[in-house]
Formats: structure tokens, sequence, C-alpha cells
């Protein structure tokens, strides 16, 4: 059977060893659709809940200590993470195309990877604070001393600098055979020397180390607290073991389902690319599965929002009372503008002010008494 239709293979010159394989973006019209809503989400979702979250541990500033520390970094990282996202939704939703030049690409490049393994570090710093707190509160105290966990932190800002800063030595930017300019594709650094071996040792830094960290302190520390908790009924009594564990599992699922995809995914071609010559098509099904994974990692910055909700008293509290806030207020506009309810909600509110007033005027006893009464 005959076919005139161009083969689906990866010409590659060995000059410049640059990829002229034009299926990579055949998706373009599915993703412009999806990947802009994902990352929409993602921005008001993240940047609300952590900006709500960075309100909340600066009122508790005066009562520093290391896991504030650690968690005020992890939500400066899930802000500034959140706040490059906007630039990465105009050019998903142009069909990957960016009109905006090389240099803002190589910056908001190094704003995204720079914050999203900010936050992969100063996660495996609560899970390694938390594990020393509970598991050994006394031979590694020092390491919990805010003094030093502020060097710990500006140590990790530096690991994370020195990881992201090649990024702004590399172009980031292709221009394609259609007219697109691509930023920050996988493609565009095919032409980097040794590409598979950095990207390989970035993966085992960057999320093997932590993952197993993370799963490592968290699983003895479940042990430990089942252990308590068996050895102390009121406390098995309290749950307040349960909900600390289901807390931990909460975290440690989250990582593992955001993280776990997009790293096994560039390991696995990166190890195929070391042992074969991969071809255009195994090359544009990996990069579909980058674009997925991608957008799943991301979701990690959104849903940080959700366990700071069940996992900080404080953080529930504030976002309640801001929500009851917005519904009495919403509730009063609607009041203000019913005419038919208008005359009765003022001589209701004229009662209620008298009744206050009468009830301020007695002593706690007689007012708790007729207020109860009324």
């Amino acid at each position: 059977m005959g076919s005139t239709t161009e083969p689906v293979t990866s010409i590659l010159s060995p000059a410049s060893n640059e990829s002229t394989c034009h299926t990579l973006y055949d998706h373009r019209n599915h993703a412009k659709v999806f990947m802009p809503l994902v990352y929409t989400s993602v921005f008001i979702v993240g940047l609300l809940g952590n900006c709500l979250a960075l309100h909340v541990i600066r009122s508790n500033l005066k009562k520093m200590n290391s896991t504030t520390l650690y968690s005020l970094n992890l939500v400066i990282s899930d802000i500034l993470f959140t706040v490059s996202l906007p630039l990465r939704v105009v050019y998903y939703g142009l069909g990957f195309h960016w009109p905006l030049g090389e240099t803002l690409c190589k910056v908001s490049g190094f704003i995204f990877y720079m914050n999203t393994y900010a936050g992969v570090n100063f996660m495996t710093c609560l899970s390694v604070d938390r594990f020393i707190a509970v598991v050994l509160p006394l031979r590694f105290a020092k390491l919990r001393k805010v003094s030093n966990v502020r060097y710990i932190c500006a140590g990790v800002w530096l690991l994370v600098l020195a990881q992201t800063v090649p990024l702004l030595s590399m172009e980031m930017t292709n221009k394609e055979h259609d007219g697109y300019i691509t930023c920050m594709e996988y493609p565009n650094f095919e032409k980097v020397d040794y590409i598979a071996n950095i990207l390989i040792g970035a993966v085992f830094l960057g999320y093997v180390i932590p993952v197993v960290t993370i799963l490592v302190c968290y699983s003895v520390l479940c042990s430990k607290l089942r252990l308590t908790a068996k050895n102390n009924h009121l406390t098995e009594k309290s749950g307040r073991s349960r909900k600390a564990i289901g807390v931990i599992c909460c975290v440690s699922l989250v990582f593992v389902v955001c993280f776990s995809p997009y790293h096994i995914d560039i390991l696995q071609y990166m190890v195929r690319k070391l042992v074969s010559k991969p071809d255009c098509a195994e090359l544009t099904a990996f990069q579909v599965s980058l674009h997925i994974s991608v957008c799943l990692m991301n979701l990690n910055s959104a849903l940080d929002p959700f366990i700071y909700f069940f996992a900080c008293k404080g953080y529930k509290r504030k976002l309640l009372k801001l929500l009851k806030r917005q519904v009495s207020m919403s509730f009063s506009s609607v009041v203000r503008t019913s005419p038919e309810g208008s005359s009765k909600d003022i001589i209701d509110g004229n009662k209620i002010q008298l009744t206050n007033s009468t009830c301020a005027t007695n002593d706690r006893k007689t007012e708790k008494r007729s207020c109860l009464n009324d």
C-alpha cells in the first residue's frame, strides 16, 4: 500500500544534533484549551491560598520556631512559582508560541524551576524537622534552633540557585518549522552536550533523594505516633495521633502523586537516550507526556493550601472567618437592596440594638440570663 506521507522519523544532523521532527506539537489544538485552564486554576487557587497562609504565618512570627520558618520559605516559594504562571498561560493559549523574546523566556523558566525545586527541598526540610522533633528530640536539638534553621534555609536557596542557574546559559527558545517560537521545551535542549547525563543527575538530586528522605522520615514518624497512642490511652482517645498520621499520609501522597510522573518520565527517556537513539515517534510521545506530567507537578502549589487547611488550626480559623465575613457582607448588601424588607429590617435592627444596650447595662449573670431569654 503506497503512501506519499512523510515518515515519522527523527532526522538528526551530526553537526548540529538538531531534530527536524515535525510532530512534536501536533497536540497543539487540545493543549491550547486544556493547559491554560489547568494553569489558570493553579494560579488562582495557589496564589490566594498561599497568600492566606503567608498572612497566618506572619501573625505567628513572634512565636517563630523551626517549623514556622521552613513553612514560611515553602509558602514564599509557592507564591513566587504561581506568579510565573500567567506567562505560561499566555504561551499555551497561543498554542506553544512565545512572542516575548529569549530573555523573558529565560527569566520565566528560571523562576519556574527554581521555585519548583525550592518547594521540594523545603518540604524535605519540614519532614526532617518533624522527624527530629518526635523521634530524636535531644540528640539533634541544635538543628531545630531558629538561628541554625536560618542558615539551613539560606543553604537550600543557594543549592536551588546552583541547580537552576545553568538554565540561563542555555538557549531556551526555538523557531519551529511552522513559524511558532517555543519556549522552555525539552527539544530545545537536545543540542546541549551530555543532556541525558545532566537530567539524570538532576532527577536524583531534585527528586529521588528528597522523596526517599520524606517517605523514610514520615514512615518512622507514623510508627512512633502509633506506638505513643497505644501506650497512652488519653492520646488515643483524643484522636490527635490519628489526625497527625492522616496529615502525614496526605502530604506524602500529594508529593508522590504530583512529582513522580514527571521525574519518572524524564528518567526513563534519558536512560533510553543513553542506550539507543529514540526516533521521532518516541520523542513526540515523550513530549506529550511531559506536558501532562508538568501540569500534574504544578498542581502541588494549589494543593498545599488544602493541606494547610486540615493541618493548621490558625489557617482554618482565618479562612472560615474570611468566608463568614464575606457571606455576612453579601447578605447585608442583599437586605439593603430589598425594598420589601428594608423597613422591617430597620425595626428589627433597632430592637436588636436596644436589647444589646439593655444587656450591656446589667451585670454578667443578669446579662447572660436576659440575653438568653430574648
